[in-house]
């Protein structure tokens, strides 16, 4: 063999043996919960550069408020600073079954985490599942005497106001102005037993609530902003704050961002259906398409809520990461 033969076939030699000595890089894991926290800190920064007092709650999802992600450690203070109330449902009625006691195990779980926000400025918002008129005054005194603010929900669908309480409870005249004020809310996103969207509007404006949590959209489109300013009073002559639902986790096939072609045909960003929701699908919140449907420019899902004169945004499905690290 002559002397350049055997110097290219050498060098090819050390070239396969240090290409099969390589070790495949890992691909590193998402961390499901950090990517939700960055996406509610997005949202948040975003919306209160346009209005620095909107507010941001977020329902559910309460591991988020400490940074380890085995439910214990330092508080996430970035998260805490972004939210200004954090929602849990099913606190003290309604985690197995409605009008059924939470067990002690969870409902003292759930505590910890609240109190975490409360710690940390951050409103806690309760709504329990319940109607026997003895578990509604025990949820609304024991919430109350934890500092929450809470709402009874007799039905799941949050379809309706609940005929007891006659009032509110612990109903004022006070003009309220931030969540720290408040000493009650109603809950009521679905408004299909009411005969019209103006049958609606009228029940709840006629109503003592400080906080009215509501859907901002009616059969496709939102409502206006005569609507959402209207609602803005009490009956009994204070103001109030009116928040829009927005779910974040889920894309929700009835609105106005949906195209029927996903279903055959779903963006990258589309996960499975939810069992037990029909017409609400998973989504990888951390893609970039779904969150400019979410928010960052006048068209998305929060411009339209912003345009509509809304005092915040209570972001659902926020617990989402769960979905994604069991898999």
């Amino acid at each position: 063999m002559n002397r350049l033969l055997l110097i290219a076939t050498t060098a090819l030699v050390l070239t396969l043996g240090s290409v099969s000595c390589a070790t495949p890089q890992k691909e590193t894991p998402r961390n499901y919960r950090q990517d939700m926290r960055d996406f509610v800190q997005d949202i948040s920064a975003y919306v209160k550069s346009i209005e620095p007092d909107f507010i941001v709650i977020a329902q559910n999802g309460h591991d988020l408020l400490l940074e380890n992600d085995r439910g214990n450690g330092a508080p996430a203070v970035a998260y805490l600073d972004a939210i200004d109330g954090v929602g849990r449902e099913d606190l003290l009625y309604g985690y197995n079954n409605d009008d059924v006691a939470t067990p002690i195990s969870e409902r003292d779980h759930f505590i910890s985490f609240m109190d975490i926000a409360e710690n940390n400025g951050v409103e806690v918002l309760v709504t329990d599942y319940c109607s026997a008129k003895s578990f509604v005054d025990d949820s609304y005194n024991q919430n109350a005497a934890r500092g929450y603010i809470s709402f009874a929900a007799d039905h799941r669908d949050l379809d309706n106001i609940p005929a007891y309480p006659l009032n509110p409870f612990n109903m004022n005249s006070a003009n309220i102005t931030s969540l720290a004020k408040a000493k009650n809310f109603l809950y009521l996103i679905n408004p299909d037993s009411y005969s019209s969207i103006t049958d609606f509007l009228n029940a709840i404006r006629n109503t003592n609530y400080d906080v009215l949590l509501i859907d901002a959209f009616h059969e496709g489109d939102v409502l206006t902003a005569d609507d959402i300013a209207d609602l803005k009073s009490k009956a009994n002559g204070g103001t109030r704050l009116v928040i829009a639902y927005m779910s974040i986790g889920e894309a929700e096939d009835y609105r106005y961002y949906w195209f029927n072609e996903w279903k055959s045909n779903p963006p990258s960003w589309l996960a499975n259906e939810n069992p037990n929701w029909h017409g609400n699908y998973k989504v990888r919140y951390w893609a970039p398409a779904w969150q400019e449907i979410i928010y960052g420019n006048d068209t998305s899902y929060l411009g339209k809520i912003l345009d509509a004169g809304f005092n915040g945004v209570y972001l659902d499905i926020i617990d989402a990461f769960e979905y994604f690290e069991d898999r």
